[in-house]
């Protein structure tokens, strides 16, 4: 499965996570506390993990088309939330197998 994941340095990851998990979870299933979650969204799965200096993320999809829209859809979600401070996505892809 194609995949790919982030490390967005910033100080709120534990802000972040709970808001874009409940900012789908009307719409898709999501599980979400302070630290982690996860939403299976149409185009692929996202998983977050938060700590205190970032918020990491790993997409994963059915087909390798729906890779960069996945990535390009939780970046421009988060930076919404986030527009108090600048944030650097620089996705990296997994090999694929």
């Amino acid at each position: 499965m194609p995949t790919s994941h982030v490390d967005v340095a910033t100080e709120h990851a534990s802000r972040y996570l709970p808001q874009l998990c409940k900012h789908w979870a009307h719409k898709f299933p999501v599980e979400f506390d302070p630290n982690h979650g996860t939403i299976d969204l149409t185009l692929g799965r996202t998983i977050l993990d938060a700590d205190p200096t970032a918020l990491h993320i790993a997409v994963t999809t059915d087909e390798a088309a729906s890779l960069e829209r996945l990535e390009t859809v939780v970046a421009d979600h988060i930076k919404r939330f986030a527009f108090r401070e600048e944030l650097a996505f620089d996705w990296k892809r997994a090999p694929a197998a």
